[in-house]
């Protein structure tokens, strides 16, 4: 496989304006280099950035948009220069494609951070090819940007992994939360959400989900193994829960006070943003003053982290909580997904579904 090699015609599903809707298209992948890999998609998880980005809501999209960051495919050729993988091994691909490998980000193995990162869709390569994800047959993608799916994990559940479970592990990693004994908080069982409650019960945690109401529950505390539920509109509860725990992951993505959640930490406690919102949040300043406590945000994760936190789901035998469909239920799924009614990821199995109908 060499730079000189024709370009591939695929076909993926996008969405060709703001209303979302995605159907089959056909495109064409950017050249490949020495150092890409050529992959068949096995399938991809379903994002809610995915749903920002198919109806604009961030401002930011182009059409026509094949979206899709969970990706889980199969090595089919390797350029001349790649040492990592083989045809043959299962790899998967999360929101980054290319970075600038100078910066201090890129340098000190967090290029999530780097200003001149490129997405994996709705984003322009180094060439000037638009990025498209993996809602697709194949992807072209630099081994940089690979990791090897762990021997033996089913490649729909991997997926999720690859930004809703290192999106929850780095954050735990960086901020010195790893060790066993804490008291956490999650805040929103959704995708992220409950790989939140998942990966911090395995690193010993107790941990609190906090939902705006009663209705998963039962799932919180049997199904995913949450340690107690908190209704954050019990002001009862949230008083009796005040000065409790060591962290909260806020993952909601939609405009909410963080006042309430900032009661319930402990003094140097961290509220740690995920949810991607693009209006103003909130909060009266002694809140954080009086208990040195700390608002922060985190993004993603590094393809170090990503490596580990794979280990680290494999090793304590870590699974999330799925529902595989095929292509052409896809807009029924953001459909589902803009009204919370998934438990708690989509996987689309891609390899599986005809996709140019």
């Amino acid at each position: 496989m060499g730079s000189n090699e024709s370009e591939r015609s695929v076909v993926g599903w996008a969405a060709r304006d703001s209303s979302g809707v995605l159907s089959p298209y056909t495109y064409t992948l950017r050249n490949t280099g020495p150092e890409d890999v050529f992959i068949k998609v096995l399938c991809c998880g379903i994002c809610h950035t995915d749903l920002h980005q198919v109806k604009n809501e961030l401002g930011m999209s182009n059409y026509p948009m094949v979206p899709g960051h969970e990706v889980v495919g199969e090595v089919v050729e390797v350029g001349s220069d790649v040492t990592n993988y083989r045809a043959g091994d299962i790899v998967g691909v999360g929101v980054l494609v290319g970075c600038c490998r100078t910066c201090r980000p890129c340098q000190t193995d967090i290029e999530q951070y780097c200003n001149k990162k490129i997405w994996s869709y709705n984003d322009t390569y180094t060439d000037g090819k638009p990025t498209q994800g993996g809602f697709a047959e194949n992807m072209i993608v630099d081994q940089k940007f690979l990791v090897k799916i762990p021997e033996g994990m089913p490649a729909e559940q991997a997926a999720p992994l690859l930004c809703a479970g290192v999106t929850v592990y780095s954050p735990l990693s960086h901020f010195g939360l790893k060790q066993s004994g804490l008291r956490g908080g999650i805040l929103g069982l959704g995708g992220v959400g409950h790989m939140g409650v998942i990966i911090a019960k395995a690193m010993g945690h107790h941990v609190t989900v906090i939902s705006s109401s009663d209705k998963k529950r039962v799932e919180a505390l049997e199904h995913i193994g949450a340690d107690q539920y908190l209704v954050s509109s019990d002001t009862t509860r949230m008083q009796e829960a005040a000065d409790s725990l060591d962290y909260i992951i806020d993952t909601v993505p939609v405009a909410h006070p963080l006042e309430p959640y900032l009661s319930l930490l402990k003094l140097d406690g961290k509220l740690i943003l995920m949810g991607v919102i693009s209006t103003p949040l909130q909060f009266v300043t002694p809140m954080l003053m009086l208990g040195r406590k700390i608002i922060t945000g985190s993004f993603i994760g590094s393809i170090k982290e990503t490596n580990e936190m794979l280990e680290f789901c494999k090793e304590k035998g870590l699974t999330s909580m799925i529902e595989v469909v095929k292509m052409d239920y896809v807009n029924t799924a953001f459909e589902r997904l803009e009204k919370n009614d998934v438990r708690y990821r989509f996987v689309v199995d891609v390899a599986g579904s005809t996709l140019d109908q």
